[in-house]
């Protein structure tokens, strides 16, 4: 049975097993607290209902996500941004060790904490074209966390990561699946079938063995996280608050 409904930042839909949560807030789907909150609200809701067994996570318009809403942060007390980044890293957690199998339709640009999030999926269809995927921190002078250096070394391996992070590179679909950083290019036309395939693709799976295999795959990469992130996001914090790092920052634009 087809159900739709929005909340205020995204739209969720459940047809045939398969859960689609699209995110929309205009112009660029940027991450703030409030899309954080819906994203894991709607991932706590799809665990729980037993007509799903997929997952699909998407945007709307021409980004899957922009990262961070940057110039919307400049004005936050560093203590509550911390916090802000800690609720972003529970949500990829989530994700990654979600019981359920997630797919990430990346039907736009892709960008740092928006590539982040589509690491923490299981399976990654990008569309070729115009769209972009990277993770620039090192652009502008920020740093990283363990989570976002850990789903990505799982994704991709470690030296493709090192080439993902040092460049900091806008890279097209097709250079993405080279690294690793996604599971399967596709051009624009062939794109949402190829998402419905995949989402039909994953939901037949058992969900008993497909989340027990989830959890022996990637029980250590968690487990390092968990060692290390609350240390890595205080560093990555800083690191935003610095003086040389806010003058950085204030260059970021939004635009859709």
């Amino acid at each position: 049975m087809l159900e739709v409904f929005s909340v205020s930042l995204i739209d969720i839909k459940i047809d045939e097993k398969i859960a689609t949560i699209t995110l929309n807030r205009p112009k660029v789907n940027a991450l703030n607290e409030p899309l954080v909150d819906e994203i894991r609200a709607a991932f706590d809701d799809v665990e729980n209902n037993d007509d799903v067994n997929a997952v699909i996570l998407t945007g709307k318009g021409s980004f899957f996500s922009f990262g961070f809403d940057v110039p919307g942060f400049m004005s936050y007390p560093k203590d509550s941004f911390e916090r802000y980044v800690l609720r972003y890293s529970e949500l990829i957690k989530k994700i990654f060790m979600f019981p359920k199998p997630v797919i990430a339709a990346l039907n736009g640009h892709t960008v740092a904490g928006g590539c982040i999030l589509a690491l923490a999926c299981d399976f990654r269809i990008m569309v070729s074209g115009k769209a972009k995927i990277s993770i620039n921190e090192i652009t502008f002078g920020s740093t990283l966390f363990t989570s976002a250096i850990e789903m990505l070394r799982y994704a991709a391996g470690s030296k493709s990561s090192q080439d993902i992070v040092y460049s900091g590179k806008m890279l097209s679909a097709e250079e993405a699946f080279s690294l690793g950083l996604i599971d399967k290019p596709v051009n624009e036309d062939d794109f949402v079938p190829l998402v419905a395939q995949t989402g039909q693709y994953f939901a037949a799976k058992d969900l008993v063995a497909f989340n027990g295999i989830k959890k022996l795959l990637k029980l250590e990469t968690l487990k390092k996280i968990d060692g290390e992130e609350k240390d890595t996001v205080s560093e990555f914090v800083d690191i935003w608050y610095s003086e040389a790092m806010r003058e950085n920052l204030k260059k970021i634009e939004i635009r859709g």
